[in-house]
């Protein structure tokens, strides 16, 4: 059986794969009610979008958010993330700021995981990742093509170094032209899984004709996939408790 990543007691990597919803909000006060609304459909994980709030710039306040939210979800895994803009996310920042905002989301003692994205090249990927250890943080490196599939050993290749990294969890999302794109994607997630996986990964196909990915990681090797609760953070995204429907009917006959 493949290791599991355990966050305030859910196992990442373990069957069923585990539900993220993530928190979209311009304003502290849309966030937290969010995180209100949230609650009724108990995900396995919260994801706040840091990119989406007004005052990401000073944190102080999203300090404040943070504590907020570790208010009104005190069991619940939080990871945080701000998703540049070239990676499909709200807002561009240069790359010492978004060095230094993930540093200080992962010292703050209210996170449980941060998203590093891969594109801030290795150096900063490794850096982030030490840091965050340090911190008891673990660390989702993700990687995002809003724009195109790319082919199957490209896919692999990437997850691997982005677990050479030291990754907790290599994550890739990308957008499917075709059908024949997201089995591109299916396939590659099964033969990272099967054959090069020491720790659980995430991946998706984006928008409608990849909806299908986000329910199938059972089968194909994904651990986690993202559901919503109120507004989307990413095209394709199911309701989470729909989500949650599916994933409990194709778990009834477990694959491991």
């Amino acid at each position: 059986m493949k290791p599991y990543i355990e966050v305030r007691g859910i196992k990442i990597g373990e069957n069923p794969p585990k539900i993220c919803v993530p928190i979209v909000g311009r304003t502290k006060e849309e966030i937290l009610a969010a995180a209100v609304s949230i609650q009724s459909a108990a995900p396995d994980i919260v994801e706040w979008r840091a990119d989406w709030y007004e005052d990401v710039s000073d944190f102080s306040r999203v300090s404040e958010v943070l504590t907020g939210l570790r208010t009104l979800l005190p069991d619940m895994p939080l990871l945080f993330t701000f998703r540049t803009r070239a990676e499909g996310g709200e807002k561009s920042i240069p790359l010492e700021a978004y060095a230094k905002l993930t540093r200080q989301a992962a010292a703050s003692s209210l996170v449980d995981l941060v998203d590093v994205e891969a594109s801030a090249g290795d150096e900063t990927v490794r850096d982030l990742i030490r840091e965050a250890h340090s911190c008891d943080v673990k660390v989702i490196v993700s990687s995002h093509d809003f724009q195109k599939t790319p082919g199957r050993k490209k896919l692999i290749g990437r997850l691997v170094h982005m677990q050479n990294l030291g990754a907790d969890i290599p994550k890739i999302a990308v957008m499917p032209h075709s059908r024949k794109d997201v089995l591109t994607l299916l396939d590659a997630t099964r033969e990272m899984w099967e054959e090069h996986a020491d720790r659980p990964i995430i991946t998706m196909s984006m928008g409608a004709y990849g909806r299908i990915s986000r329910v199938c990681g059972e089968f194909s090797g994904s651990a986690l996939t993202f559901g919503a609760v109120g507004k989307a953070s990413a095209p394709g995204q199911m309701n989470a408790a729909d989500l949650r429907t599916v994933l409990k009917l194709l778990h009834q006959d477990p694959l491991n």
